[in-house]
C-alpha cells in the first residue's frame, strides 16, 4: 500500500442516496483519482514530477487526484504513459 493510502489521502468514494445507487461520475472520478495516487506512488513519483512526465499541469493533476476534475480521454492516456514510464525505468534499475 502507498503512503497516500497509508495516510488516508485517498480521495473518499461517494455514499448512495436512499434507493442505493451512486452517483456515477463522482464515483468514476474518484476510482479514477484513487488508481492514479497509487500508481504514481508505486513508481515513486511526486504530483509535480507525474505532471511533468505527462505534460499537465500539477494543479490539473492535483484537482484530478482530489476527485474534483473529470479529465478526458487523452489526459488520462498522458497520465498512464507517465506512470508506465516511471515503472518501467523504476523496474530497470532494481
Amino acid at each position: 500500500m502507498g503512503s497516500a493510502a497509508r495516510h488516508g489521502m485517498l480521495p473518499p468514494l461517494p455514499q448512495p442516496n436512499a434507493s442505493g445507487n451512486y452517483p456515477a461520475v463522482e464515483y468514476a472520478s474518484a476510482l479514477l483519482a484513487r488508481k492514479i495516487i497509487r500508481g504514481r506512488g508505486a513508481a515513486g513519483l511526486t504530483q509535480a514530477e507525474l505532471a511533468r512526465r505527462a505534460g499537465i499541469r500539477p494543479e490539473t493533476l492535483n484537482r484530478i487526484e482530489r476527485g474534483k476534475a473529470t479529465p478526458d480521454i487523452a489526459t488520462v492516456e498522458k497520465i498512464a504513459s507517465a506512470i508506465e514510464e516511471a515503472q518501467a525505468e523504476a523496474d530497470e534499475t532494481r
